[in-house]
């Protein structure tokens, strides 16, 4: 199976991979818009935006959209990141234009009315308030904000009530205009597809975007520190988290592996000595989130407000004593963990729409997997000791959330 790629007068990129065998077909429109790409008044806009086009557009109202792609069996949703934002569909191969010119018509025709606005408003307000409920979701924003204070990329991606109550429809329509540019969106299908076919379409449907976008976001600068948030519950909730590279980085695969190694499952050394050994913590990992231009790699666990201290200090060491002395069978074990976790998440053809669209975005071409195999396997056993003792020396960021969070210190 052979990508195929295809690119528009307007900078849009085209692929395809079609996978025999399969009568459905996967279709993503992958845009390289996120949370970071806000400006200081508009946290929140990007996901907003999101939530929006689903709210109607000039052709249909929401209920239409949802009845239009449900009527035929397919699924059609979205996601915000930080770093981009992501609109896809599922359906069986033969109604795959269908849900191309769903998407279509949620970027380039959304109504954005004002009625809607303020229902949706208070949608997201309930989203807000259920991550300020989850402990566990809520100390990872903590650990963004003190990693990267007075940046975009510190702030929560689905905004504050604040700062959602200052967006209105012109923000809306201006963040579309500004920030959706056919040199940033990558149209990626996989299953049952015509290459030709989805090309002709596109040019159709987004033909008439603008090249480039005019801005750019500043980069990222790490700081570190602490925060504590002593919300009432059982859980002390603890991320420690320390700049990683990012994604192109030559340390990338070998932070990753470092990762996996020291808290990525149950054989892991943070797990075996945290939960298993130490009964400090039920709910314990590690793990490297990479951006464009930076990374944060975390260490997080949830424990007793009484066992808080003793779990922080035993994850330090135990992450120093792995980055000293990570071992062949530990390293060995860790690859074939994310190598499993590739593989098997592309064997589906989302999961190759995901991946076309991502690596389009990324490295300006569609990575082979067995290309990222291969770095996995270039890394060495020095090389991943080296990657995490560079973790680990830079400034620290510490979030804690739950009962006592404010006497701890790093």
């Amino acid at each position: 199976m052979t990508p195929e790629i295809s690119r528009l007068s307007n900078g849009l990129r085209i692929a395809t991979l079609a996978m025999p065998g399969l009568e459905t077909a996967a279709v993503a429109l992958n845009a390289d818009v996120g949370a970071r790409h806000e400006r200081e008044d508009e946290n929140g806009l990007a996901h907003l935006f999101e939530h929006m086009v689903f709210k109607g557009t000039h052709n249909r109202s929401a209920r239409a959209i949802a009845e239009h792609i449900e009527d035929v069996g397919g699924s059609l949703n979205a996601w915000t990141s930080r770093d981009s934002t992501v609109f896809h569909a599922r359906v069986l191969a033969g109604d795959l234009p269908l849900a191309v010119e769903l998407l279509a018509d949620l970027l380039m025709n959304p109504r954005f009315d004002a009625e809607d606005l303020v229902k949706e408003r208070e949608v997201v307000l309930s989203e807000i308030g259920e991550a300020l409920d989850t402990p566990d979701d809520l100390v990872f924003d903590h650990l963004q904000a003190i990693a990267y204070p007075g940046q975009a990329l510190g702030l929560p991606i689905l905004g504050t009530p604040e700062s959602l109550a200052r967006l209105d429809c012109t923000a809306l329509v201006d963040w579309r205009d500004r920030q959706y540019r056919g040199e940033g969106l990558v149209l990626s299908a996989a299953g049952k597809v015509d290459h030709d076919r989805l090309v002709r379409q596109a040019e159709a449907l987004f033909g008439t975007l603008p090249a480039r976008r005019a801005e750019s976001h500043p980069p990222a600068r790490w700081h570190g520190g602490v925060r504590g948030d002593g919300k009432r519950g059982e859980q002390l909730h603890l991320a420690l988290g320390f700049e990683g590279p990012p994604v192109l980085a030559p340390g990338y695969h070998a932070a990753q592996l470092f990762a996996t190694a020291l808290g990525g499952g149950m054989s892991s050394r943070l797990f075996q000595e945290l939960r298993e050994e130490r009964g400090l913590a039920y709910s314990v990992s590690a793990f490297h989130v990479p951006h464009a231009d930076t990374g944060v790699f975390s260490l997080y666990c949830a424990t007793r407000p009484k066992d808080a201290p003793a779990a922080l200090e035993l994850a330090r060491k135990v992450a120093a004593d792995t980055a000293a002395g990570l071992t062949p069978e530990e390293l060995a074990r860790a690859r074939a963990q994310i190598k499993a976790g590739l593989l098997m998440g592309l064997e589906g053809c989302f999961g190759q729409a995901e991946w076309m669209g991502r690596s389009l975005l990324t490295h300006g071409r569609i990575l082979a997997p067995a290309e990222a195999i291969a770095a996995l396997d270039a890394a060495s056993l020095d090389d991943v000791r080296m990657a995490g003792a560079r973790l680990l020396s830079g400034p620290l960021a510490l979030a804690a959330v739950g009962p006592g969070a404010g006497k701890l210190s790093a």
